[in-house]
Order: structure tokens, then sequence, then C-alpha cells
């Protein structure tokens, strides 16, 4: 089944030529460590998935772009079709003069109703390309102004107009430290209004990814381009595909719709977090051997400590005993060591991929009592290796991840409101002051709900 994807803004737009990159990279790369016929059944299931074909047989990636200026959005077109691999189709773009100011109701409220019906023409265009259509995955950031408040209308819009197709909204929290005076407002408005529009947010924390290209990857100077490609690997390595169930080689056939029914069992918990190891530069992995037990003994730690990439990770941090109250889970002001999972995906790649052994992810303690391991656990494999590494693995989970970056940005936010600082600026697109109300308050109950678990 097909996905089509909505690259939205600045970010939206340079994070999804680097996913079609690494897409269309890995699924030609001639180090899958498995069987010719296996390799084109693998080449097919992904094209099908993120591609359509052109008689010219250059693949055209089932993407609309969408941006109010049209620097970005050139730069895009041009790389993919340079790249000689694949580009994006003729009439897949949607561009204007004059941005969103990093304003999020400049792009909400004025944009979003004036270029409401050309947007989802184009989308319209590309599902109706579609054989079976799965759903949509929208790509933006949070901080700005068309991402943020673009994304959030068009989202809304897809909800109204494709209420049965799943929607996943991959988001780019901001850094901690702030490109944008006002990205807590920006974040907080865009948040809430996709809690409400769409199925699941898979979020990409700025930071998190910077570290990763600062200690595992050795990158001196780090730009956009070296953060966004270990987003697009992570991604990559999610959305690749594996197989439907432990025996068969069949590839699955509706991977948005698997990620949804596996992490997703309850509409007030829908933020995801991706993990995954090894992450290494090239030099690095040369003298680098892996085992399965090493990779997911870590990953598991990974996961209980919240730690976002393999070094420094907190090893003393231990899984509640059952029948203790368990530390931390009464309020935010108590440390959130223990990281409480509602729901875990773990996706392994790679060689021997069979002998993996997984028991470690089952253990009870790990989730939300009201939910059994035998529902809030799930594995997919496939022995097709994904990119330079014999053997990887993935964590998609739906966890307290976010509890602490979340109650920061609504609390900054907050104060900011508080002494009514740059509220003007929303106010004369349209934004009014009980909007920013309804969104703390929604958030506030997110963050309730997640600490209870």
């Amino acid at each position: 089944m097909s996905i089509v994807t909505v690259q939205l803004g600045q970010c939206g737009n340079q994070i999804g030529f680097e996913v079609f990159d690494a897409l269309l990279r890995d699924s030609h790369s001639f180090q899958g460590l498995c069987s010719k016929r296996e390799n084109e059944a693998y080449q097919t299931s992904c094209k099908e998935r993120f591609f359509s074909e052109e008689e010219s047989g250059v693949p055209i990636a089932r993407a609309v772009l969408v941006d109010m200026e049209p620097k970005v959005i050139n730069q895009t077109l041009s790389k993919a079709a340079q790249s000689g691999r694949w580009k994006y189709g003729q009439h897949a773009c949607f561009c204007q003069k004059q941005g969103s100011g990093n304003n999020w109701a400049y792009g909400y409220s004025v944009h979003g109703p004036r270029h409401e019906e050309s947007i989802m023409n184009l989308i319209q265009k590309e599902v109706e390309k579609c054989d079976s259509f799965s759903g949509f995955f929208i790509i933006m950031s949070m901080a700005g102004g068309t991402g943020s408040g673009l994304g959030a209308f068009v989202t809304q819009n897809l909800q109204d107009q494709y209420p049965n197709s799943l929607k996943m909204n991959q988001i780019i929290w901001p850094y901690g430290t702030g490109e944008v005076i006002v990205q807590n407002y920006n974040s907080v408005l865009t948040l809430s209004h996709l809690y409400r529009s769409s199925d699941a947010l898979l979020v990409h924390e700025n930071d998190a990814v910077h570290k990763i290209c600062a200690k595992l990857m050795n990158i001196k100077q780090i730009s956009f381009s070296d953060i966004n490609q270990v987003l697009a690997h992570q991604l990559g390595s999610v959305f690749q595909p594996t197989y439907s169930a432990e025996s068969s080689f069949h590839y699955r056939r509706n991977p948005l719709g698997d990620l949804m029914e596996h992490l997703v069992p309850h509409p007030e918990f829908k933020m995801l977090s991706v993990r995954n190891i090894p992450h290494m530069s090239e030099d690095s992995l040369a003298y680098s051997t892996f085992t399965w037990a090493g990779l997911l003994k870590h990953l598991r730690q990974m996961l209980i400590s919240n730690a976002k990439m393999e070094e420094g990770i907190d090893w003393q941090v231990r899984p509640p005993l059952s029948g203790l109250p368990p530390l931390g889970k009464m309020s935010l002001s108590k440390d959130l060591h223990f990281n409480t999972s509602i729901a875990n995906l773990v996706i392994l790649r790679g060689k021997d991929v069979q002998s993996a052994d997984v028991e470690g992810f089952k253990d009870p303690a790990l989730y939300t009592s009201w939910l059994e391991p035998v529902h809030a656990f799930n594995v997919w494999k496939t022995q097709r290796a994904f990119s330079k590494y014999e053997k990887s693995a993935v964590l998609v989970s739906n966890s307290q991840f976010l509890v602490k970056p979340l109650d920061m940005i609504v609390k900054k936010a907050w104060n900011m409101f508080a002494s009514k600082a740059y509220i003007h600026q929303y106010t004369k697109c349209g934004i009014e002051e009980e909007d920013f109300l309804d969104s703390f308050t929604l958030l506030e109950q997110v963050i309730a709900s997640y600490c209870n678990l």
C-alpha cells in the first residue's frame, strides 16, 4: 500500500528529500546480505510504498512539496533530479513569494485558508495515483511559521477530507536554546492542534540528533544537512520493508496501519520516539562487529533510562519491582528516572536475524499496568540489511520520553503568555487568547496522562 508524503516548510522539504534519497539508496545497495530474489522483492515493496514509476523508468516520489518561499523547494527539486536515482513529480509543488515570518498564526490563519484549495488539489491528485492508499506522512517543524502553522492547518483539512486514512506527523522539536523567540508559542499551538487531527506524532528532538552527529558520527562542524541525514536514516530504518510474520517471507503491505495498530492503543497517547543502534561513522564501522545480544541489551537500557543514543547510557536505572510503589511516578517534580512505556516496536534488520532474542522487551515492568506485554510489544524482522550496517535495530516507542521537554516548552510559553509578550502578533492574524488557553489545557492533560502511566 502506498504512502503520500506531504513536506511542509523549509525543514519539512529538506528532510523529505533526505528520506526519499535514503530509501532509494538503501533499496539499490548491493550490500543487502540476502539473495537476489529477496533483494528484488524488497526493492519492489519499497517502491510501491513511496514511489510511482514514470515511462522513463525513473521513480517519482509520492510527495507534495509546500512552502511559502520558493528557494528551498527549487533547491530540493534540483537535488532530487541531479541524484539520477529518483525525482519529484513535475506538478507536485506549491510555493509563494512571501513566508510566514516565524508566526504560527500567519501560517494557520492567513496562508492556510488562502491557499487551501490549491494545496488540497495537489494532494488529491497524488492520492488518486495510488492503487491502494494507506495514508499520509506529514513532515514539518514546530518552531517556525509555515511548517508549524500551515502544517497544522493542512493536517486538519486531511482529517476532514480523508477521515478514514491514517495521518502520521513527523515533527522536529526545536533546540532548547532556541532559534526563534516565539518558538514555544508556535510549538504549543502546533502540538495541541495536531493532537486533535493526527493519528500519531513521531517526534525528533534537534538536540538529541545534534548529539548523535557530534558524539557518534564524529562530525566536527554540524550542518542541517548532517542532522537531516541522521533523521532520514532513522525514518528509513522504520519504513523500509520487513516480513509480515515470523515465518513468512512476504513483506508487510501496510506499514503505516501496522505501526498505528501496534503503537497507538489509545487516542490520549500518540507521541512516538525513534531510537536506533548502531550509529557510527564509516571509519569506525570498519573496526566494529555487532552481536544481536549486545545491540538489544543496549537498546533496552536506552528505552528504560530514556537515553537517545548508545553513548552515555545510565545503566543504574532499573525497572520498578512489581508490588513496590515505583519511583518518580507521582509527580513531575520527582525525577522521572524510569521511562514507562505504553507500547514498543523493535525492528531488526540483518544477518542471522532469526536468532535475535527480544525477551527482555516483554518484561511487564516496562509497561503501564493496563496493557499486557503481549499487546504492548511487537517485533518486525528482515534478513535484508539496512544501509551500511550488517546488523541494526530500531525501537519505535510510545513512552514517557517527552514528558520533560513538553513540560518545559509549556512552562516557557506560559511565562511569556502571562506577561502578554508577542501576543499581538498572533491576535492580529485571528488567533485569540482563548485559543492559547485551549492549547495549554490540552497539553497539560497530555502531560498528566503520560505522568500517570
